[in-house]
């Protein structure tokens, strides 16, 4: 609240999603700290203030279809979930899914449904999405991830290229994608998005 996060709807999710769930057990006493937890393998679950940020940022609307991207424990699927109609979470294997859903289950997500696939083609399959939220900082927005926006839909990401990042959402109007920079944040990279290493002669 004393950091701009005033949406009601955003409030009472994160209070109602219990963050420590989705740490191993020992973490979950710093599950409400003010950082990004490191849980190891290039996982991370990125702090409380950004991700509730993030999620206002989305504008989300109580019959969204959402997809989140770079959510390596399944919290901020969780937490858009309770906003949203329905949610796609994408991970990248199989073993990610069978660690996730149990928990989304155990806390009554059921409308958060965890899917394989790779981060930077999104999900043509479920697309077109009201939201598509990247938990992670990028370069740059994917233009394959834009392409599944519906009319209306809303892309959020943290965009740069150095420690601090800007919160760019971007929106789908007349078919046009438009940009705005409400205000920047620091999350760690989206390691799935960052680019290949390149021989360099």
């Amino acid at each position: 609240r004393p950091s701009r996060v005033d949406d009601p709807r955003v409030l009472a999710a994160m209070a109602e999603i219990p963050r420590e769930r989705f740490c191993p057990p020992h973490l979950r006493g710093v599950a409400y700290g003010d950082d990004d937890i490191d849980l190891g393998d290039g996982r991370f679950l990125i702090e409380p203030l950004v991700q509730a940020r993030l999620i206002q940022a989305a504008a989300p609307q109580p019959g969204d279809v959402a997809l989140v991207i770079g959510c390596h424990t399944g919290c901020t699927a969780a937490v858009l979930g309770r906003l949203v109609s329905t949610g796609f979470l994408l991970v990248p294997d199989e073993a990610a899914v069978d660690a996730i859903e149990p928990v989304l289950t155990e806390i009554g997500c059921e409308n958060v449904l965890v899917q394989v696939g790779r981060a930077a083609e999104g999900l043509p399959a479920q697309a077109p999405f009201d939201v598509i939220l990247l938990a992670g900082a990028v370069r740059e927005v994917p233009e394959t991830l834009l392409g599944q926006l519906a009319e209306g839909g809303r892309l959020v990401a943290v965009v740069g290229t150095g420690h601090m990042g800007k919160l760019t959402v971007c929106r789908r109007i007349g078919g046009v994608i438009g940009r705005t920079t409400p205000f920047e944040a620091a999350i760690p990279p989206l390691a799935e998005l960052l680019p290949k290493p390149q021989f360099v002669f």
